[in-house]
């Protein structure tokens, strides 16, 4: 029963085995194919069977053609001209003068280092980790390709995908076309791009791209980025158990973070090791060895943007509007004009001046910083600070460039520029640009004014109302006959807007404004004494003239701009622009200079500045005592000083610019020069007339004026008094003398 049960299941075997036996001698182009000989013992539903298999293949392999041809229509997947001209983004990087890095630009921080550069075990742990069949494959692994789709159609998305190194590279750098969607759409289009990416790259230059592109966490994009600041290292130095961190980041970077999450980063590090003794790159003993190096816990780089925070604000937005998206993606670098050592002394002079006035200052009343500093962080959310503020900014008045610059007291707790976006009154800062008005127009410098009440009708048109005005003087004291040098010396308010009487506001304002006040400027009589406000920069600004014997130059913080291949871009030049003539420039420096040396800056001279230093300046106080002001220059420094209440209110009683402002000032000047040569003082220009005079009455002194109203003033060419003092007349026992 066995061989009957036998021969009948292998009968049909055996038929064929027979037939083709008998067709043995027949010619080979007359014996029936294999597939025939096959087929030709099946049963009908057998033979159905196969056809409609292969006419499901057919179509299948149609559809599948077709979808991979019709996958990257239009601009769903970039094509070989933008793969071939792709470059990753890169950082800018900002520059000191002296070429110490203090910040980066960027949407993705990326530093780009060479493959070469990297030592062998950098790309061997990526390769372990995430694409162990990286060298044999031409962009898409089929085996984990299909392991994925069909865990796709079995579980669902989420599951862990299939996608080569060449694969993660495409979608991460074409991430607009290709999309992060799981899907398989979005598979086939990652897996054509990157046999695209394959054809057009070597190995090397892929891996390379690739450790350069990815997110290794907290915003650090690249190799050499996050090795910097886990590591505080060049990637060129990473040893091996820092390599296999790094490797470790790719899959997840925020859930294997060293920082976040230190058991889940060591557990995945390990794993890289594993991997790679067991892929041959290392030895195990090479791998356990490693597993005890200690994981990084704490950034290696200290807080971000704390060098000079408001200087570097301000470049960025000048750099944005020059170059837009660049600045962000294309690795600049930018040259500045920023003095680290004039910053660091600017930022201790100030912050330890602010300290004082708000621990030692009897009727400060206000918030104290280190109060602010005591409140939860969360409570903080100030768009103007209750603490006293303060702004610096350091210019070289010759070239325009900025060497320091402080537009607050502490850039986390408000952003906020007060260098060049506050609008501050000036109070008698603004005091020179009358005088300068006067002189320029023909007004001798000792020409007197009485010093006594004043009363000015005083018209709003918008508001269809009008007063009486009457100015006062800071000691709410009148002084009597004084000439304009005097009158500036000293500060004195009536005398000054009795002479913006005279000039001509207009006169004033166009004054101001030529010597770099762009803020309007009112053309009301109380502008003269400071009542308009201005962006801080822009008075320093306008000084730069004073030191420069007339010639106004614009401020200007950077140097140059270079590509990241070092081709220059951009190079800024020194704007200079005569805007007074230089013996009306010097006349005012002369009154200036005796602000300083005996007005209302002598105290400068008192405590802080050395007499063989040439220096000029000019103090301000806002009459309701919200603002306090000095600015002041030496022949190759300027630096102006700002301080007050972000909500303009009293500061305390008594506050003044001479008192405290201009210690600050002092103490940064002294300190610079310390360590700085001297420098020559003015040249006096030639043209200029000299006349011995009375300080009374202005005019030419006689044997009957007493000694101490006597000096010698100088002159432009006509405005010289001719006529003879006639205050001091003999009497019968002699002259005044």
């Amino acid at each position: 029963m066995f061989e009957k049960q036998q021969r009948r299941i292998s009968s049909p075997w055996r038929k064929r085995t027979r037939q083709a036996e008998d067709r043995t001698d027949a010619p080979a182009a007359d014996r029936p194919g294999l597939l025939w000989r096959i087929v030709q013992g099946w049963r009908p539903w057998q033979t159905v069977a196969l056809l409609v298999l292969l006419f499901l293949t057919t179509v299948g392999a149609g559809i599948a053609v077709g979808t991979w041809n019709r996958i990257c229509l239009g601009d769903r997947c970039p094509s070989i001209a933008q793969i071939t001209v792709w470059e990753p983004e890169e950082s800018s990087k900002l520059y000191a003068a002296d070429g110490s890095l203090i910040h980066e630009f960027f949407q993705q921080r990326r530093t780009v280092v060479a493959l070469s550069d990297l030592p062998p075990y950098v790309p061997q742990a990526m390769v372990a980790i995430e694409d162990k069949r990286f060298y044999g494959h031409e962009g898409i692994d089929y085996l984990r390709f299909a392991r994925a789709t069909v865990e796709y159609f079995i579980y669902g998305p989420g599951r862990p995908g299939g996608s080569t190194i060449t694969q993660q590279l495409a979608r991460n750098q074409f991430t607009e076309r290709i999309g992060f969607d799981v899907s398989p759409a979005r598979k086939l289009r990652e897996a054509k791009v990157a046999r695209d990416i394959e054809r057009l790259y070597s190995k090397e230059e892929i891996l390379e791209a690739y450790l350069n592109q990815i997110n290794y966490g907290h915003g650090w994009y690249g190799i050499e980025t996050a090795s910097q600041n886990y590591f505080g290292k060049p990637a060129s130095q990473l040893n091996l158990p820092e390599a296999a961190l790094l490797a470790a980041l790719a899959k997840a970077p925020t859930r294997y973070s060293p920082i976040l999450n230190p058991e889940r980063a060591l557990g995945r590090r390990n794993l890289v090791l594993d991997l790679m003794a067991r892929q041959g790159y290392i030895s195990w003993a090479e791998a356990e060895a490693a597993k005890a190096y200690p994981l990084p816990t704490s950034r290696a780089r200290g807080r971000e943007n704390q060098i000079a925070p408001y200087f570097v604000e301000w470049v960025r937005q000048m750099l944005d509007d020059r170059f837009g998206e660049d600045l962000y993606r294309a690795g600049f670098k930018i040259y500045t004009t920023l003095d680290l050592e004039m910053q660091a002394i600017a930022d201790s002079a100030l912050k330890a001046h602010l300290a004082f006035l708000e621990s030692e200052v009897t009727d400060y009343e206000h918030m104290t910083y280190e109060e602010a500093l005591k409140l939860p962080p969360d409570s903080i959310d100030w768009t103007q600070t209750p603490y006293l503020q303060g702004m610096f900014v350091a210019i070289d008045p010759k070239t325009g460039h900025v060497k320091s610059m402080i537009g607050g007291r502490d850039w986390n707790h408000s952003k906020f520029n007060r260098a060049t976006q506050a609008l501050r009154q000036t109070g008698s800062v603004f005091k020179p640009f009358v005088y300068t008005a006067a002189v320029a127009n023909g007004f001798p410098i000792s020409y007197v004014i009485y010093d006594a009440p004043l009363e000015l009708d005083q018209y709003d048109p918008e508001g269809d109302s009008s007063w009486i005005w009457s100015p006062k003087n800071y000691t709410n004291r009148f002084h009597g006959p004084m000439t304009l040098r005097d009158a500036l010396r000293r500060s004195v308010n009536v005398v000054t807007v009795k002479l913006s009487q005279e000039v001509g506001t207009e006169t004033v304002a166009q004054t101001a404004r030529r010597m770099g006040i762009r803020t309007p400027i009112p053309r009301v009589a109380a502008s003269a004494i400071g009542a308009a406000s201005v962006i801080p920069l822009q008075v320093a600004e306008a000084f730069t003239t004073y030191a420069n014997l007339g010639v106004h130059v614009t401020p200007q913080p950077i140097l140059r701009v270079e590509d990241k291949a070092g081709r220059l871009i951009y190079e800024s030049e020194t704007e200079r622009d005569r805007v007074l003539d230089e013996q009306t420039a010097w006349i005012m420096l002369t009154v200036l200079r005796d602000v300083v040396n005996a007005g209302t800056a002598a105290r400068i001279r008192r405590d802080y500045l050395a007499p063989e230093i040439p220096a000029a300046g000019k103090t301000g106080t806002t009459n309701d005592e919200t603002d306090v002001w000095f600015v002041g220059f030496t022949p190759d420094l300027l630096a102006a000083v700002w301080i007050g209440l972000d909500d303009p209110t009293k500061i305390f009683p008594g506050a003044v610019g001479g008192g405290h402002a201009a210690p600050v000032w002092g103490a940064f000047m002294q300190r610079v020069y310390q360590n700085r040569p001297i420098p020559h003082p003015w040249e006096r220009p030639g043209g200029l007339v000299y006349r011995t005079v009375d300080k009374l009455s202005g005019r030419l002194a006689t044997d009957y004026c007493p000694l101490d109203a006597i000096y010698t003033e100088v002159y432009l060419p006509g405005t010289e008094p001719v006529e003879e003092c006639d205050l001091h007349q003999p009497t019968p026992w002699g002259t005044d003398r």
